[in-house]
């Protein structure tokens, strides 16, 4: 290496070091909330732990747990990718098969939002609330949500080996094996005293326009209250939400979008496309996510409707991924939807106005304390009283 170069490297070393210092001394004169504080005080536990742990740690696996509990406390959707991870992503992302779960991340593991109606996790029985332990005997401790989706995918047929942790000492070992998503279609049907009850598993453009001729079929034949079932409805784009709560308001705000570099958006009512102008009631539960989530704060904010059952999980935002020098992605929320009210859907969910708890899955096990796998479309509980029906059609009679 020549003086010259040398010259250039001693240079850029020490402009390096002295924004370092520089960082770490504005950071002890300035707020808490300064970032360079924070960036001193990350400094400062990493050097300790290099130089204090009980042996030498592997900083890679250090800073890649660092990175995702940083996503996981602003945002449980938040994903990191490396280079060759994101790469893969990218690749694979359009896989045809898979095994129909709603993911998020909990206490560092995966968690289950949903299991879509009539997938293979569905009629594995998982369901709200159970954490994803391992894929195919890998841990997902720390592991990005993206690339826990990316392992669940594959070919139709082919299969995944999961470890489930839930009500049972013992995780549980399931195999499942993927398919072409075919969620079950809308429920429409009359119940007693001329209520009408209707029931979207999912959502989507064509199931709202589904929903739309349901009511125009049940008002035909003598509906005049309807029950609006939307428990583990936890699939479909915002819009679908939007869509859906148009069919009963006819004027106010029914969600809007904003974010730190997002302009705020707001969704208004559209009243040339309302159908639905008697009472009606909302169902909601702990599988209720995204869409479901903005149709049912609409119809509650803006008294349309009375919301009976669960907190809903708390998922409505835009996401993208925003990629690195290196190659290497965030998968990040850069908006989110808020409620008529001004609440962040994804922070706090929709409380109904009567709560009422959904009573816990009874999980039956076998002689060797194994959980027993309900068969295909049967709910993991034994079959009891609709507890939050039941308290629905009583406010209905009001």
């Amino acid at each position: 290496m020549n003086s010259r170069a040398k010259f250039l490297v001693v240079i850029s070393s020490t402009f390096l070091v002295l924004l370092l210092l520089l960082g770490t001394v504005l950071g002890k004169g300035t707020s808490p909330d300064n970032p360079y504080r924070h960036l001193a005080v990350y400094t400062e536990v990493l050097s300790r732990i290099k130089s204090e742990y009980v042996e030498e740690p592997d900083l890679k696996s250090v800073t890649l747990g660092a990175l995702n509990g940083l996503l996981e406390s602003i945002d449980p959707f938040a994903s990191y990718l490396n280079a060759d991870q994101y790469k893969e992503y990218q690749k694979h992302s359009d896989a045809k098969g898979e095994v129909g779960l709603i993911l998020s991340k909990r206490f560092g593991y995966i968690g289950v939002v949903a299991a879509v109606p009539g997938s293979p996790a569905a009629k594995a029985g998982l369901t709200t609330g159970d954490i994803i332990e391992t894929i195919n005997g890998v841990a997902t401790r720390d592991m990005p949500l993206a690339y826990t989706y990316l392992l669940l995918r594959g070919n139709p047929g082919t299969s995944v080996d999961v470890t489930v942790l839930r009500r049972q000492p013992e995780p549980q070992k399931m195999t499942l094996v993927r398919a072409v998503p075919n969620p079950p279609p809308v429920i429409a049907k009359m119940l007693p005293d001329d209520v009408g009850y209707i029931r979207p598993e999912t959502l989507s453009a064509a199931r709202v326009q589904q929903i739309a001729t349901d009511l125009h079929d049940l008002q035909n034949k003598g509906a005049k209250r309807l029950v609006l079932d939307l428990r583990q409805c936890a699939v479909g784009e915002p819009e679908d939400g939007v869509a859906l709560a148009d069919l009963f308001l006819d004027n106010g705000l029914v969600t809007y979008l904003q974010g730190q570099r997002v302009a705020r958006q707001d969704f208004k009512a559209d009243a040339s496309k309302v159908i639905w102008k008697l009472p009606v009631v909302v169902l909601t539960n702990r599988g209720t996510a995204d869409a479901a989530e903005i149709a049912s704060a609409a119809l509650e904010d803006n008294n349309r409707a009375k919301v009976v059952g669960e907190r809903t999980y708390g998922d409505a935002s835009l996401r993208r991924a925003l990629t690195m020098d290196d190659g290497s992605a965030i998968i990040l929320s850069v908006a989110k939807y808020y409620s008529p009210s001004g609440k962040a859907i994804q922070d706090t969910g929709v409380t109904p106005g009567e709560v009422v708890q959904e009573p816990e899955p009874q999980v039956e096990t076998d002689e060797d304390g194994e959980a027993v796998r309900p068969e295909a479309n049967q709910p993991e509980h034994k079959a009891g009283e609709d507890v939050i029906l039941k308290r629905a059609l009583e406010v209905l009679g009001k």
